[in-house]
């Protein structure tokens, strides 16, 4: 099931605080500094399978309530902010949800296998040149 940024904006709850870093003054005075609350649970885009997945893979970011958190506070902008940290939810979702790619079991090539024995052989020879001389033959 695929999903969009429009239709995770509708079941997110935000909060605004004020942000640290640039900005100057503008950063005492306004609330910039964004926390996205989604809470998986209670989530009408995904199916109980999918949620399952999502939590297994997102359980770090999940709280005790079983919201998924996430701050943005990196631009000046709360809108920016705002629109960043809807993206980084999409982002982390379709992540969880991407199947993994299934290893296809080969052989190595016969060429490789016999410049593999054709190394060992003459590593070999001089490793036993090394040797001292058995005296007693």
């Amino acid at each position: 099931m695929s999903f969009t940024q429009e239709q995770l904006s509708k079941e997110v709850r935000w909060q605004f605080s004020r942000s640290s870093g640039k900005g100057g003054q503008h950063v005492n005075k306004t609330s910039t500094k964004v926390t996205l609350f989604w809470k998986l649970q209670e989530s009408a885009l995904f199916s109980e399978n999918q949620k399952a997945k999502i939590a297994q893979k997102l359980a770090s970011k999940i709280n005790a309530e079983g919201a998924l958190v996430l701050d943005q506070e990196s631009e000046r902008s709360q809108y920016l902010n705002r629109k960043l940290a809807l993206r980084k939810l999409a982002k982390l979702l379709k992540e969880a949800l991407r199947r993994p790619k299934q290893r296809k079991a080969t052989q190595p090539p016969p060429q490789a296998l016999a410049e593999r024995k054709d190394r060992k052989s003459k590593r070999s020879a001089i490793k036993s040149l090394r040797r001292p001389p058995n005296l007693n033959e």
